[in-house]
């Protein structure tokens, strides 16, 4: 859904590029009720999920930015957090295959803002409801938590990298 999703921003459909969003949420949240509660959990879902989520909040944020709703500085942060959490993975994860990030509840609080403000910002661009106020705060607060976040996964790339032998 991340490419009809930009498009609908950048071509402000923001009608369509609210539901379709509301959609993307419901679809993930059902499919991760499925996977918790029918034992239907693989390796490949764990990995991919979230970087589909990563993936679509990240093209969300872009388009905002690029339409001019959200401010650049932001969309680079969340993007470049997101980039440097993959890459690090990526990099312990040939050294160490089993590892593997704890999430953690700034984390999850930055998520939870990242899509709060998303869905305000394109509500407030569509004109459904005035929220000037509320997105100006959660910008603040997505932007805190991004750096909170980025930090602590970043101090779990250290402390799993300590202690391993230079290349």
């Amino acid at each position: 859904m991340v490419v009809p999703l930009v498009w609908l921003i950048a071509t402000e459909r923001l009608e369509a590029a609210f539901w379709l969003f509301v959609a993307a949420g419901v679809s993930d949240v059902v499919d991760g009720y499925i996977a918790k509660n029918f034992n239907a959990k693989t390796e490949l879902g764990a990995c991919l999920d979230p970087l589909a989520d990563k993936a679509l909040l990240d093209g969300i944020y872009l388009a905002l930015a690029i339409v001019g709703w959200l401010p650049a500085w932001l969309a680079v942060m969340v993007l470049g957090r997101d980039l440097l959490i993959v890459v690090g993975v990526v990099l312990i994860r040939r050294r160490n295959p089993v590892f593997r990030a704890t999430p953690l509840a700034v984390g999850k609080i930055n998520t939870f803002a990242q899509i709060l403000l998303a869905s305000c910002t394109i509500a407030n661009a569509g004109g459904w409801i005035v929220l000037d106020g509320q997105v100006a705060a959660l910008i603040v607060l997505v932007a805190t938590t991004t750096v909170l976040s980025g930090a602590g996964y970043a101090v779990q790339a250290i402390r799993a990298t300590a202690g391993e032998p230079a290349s």
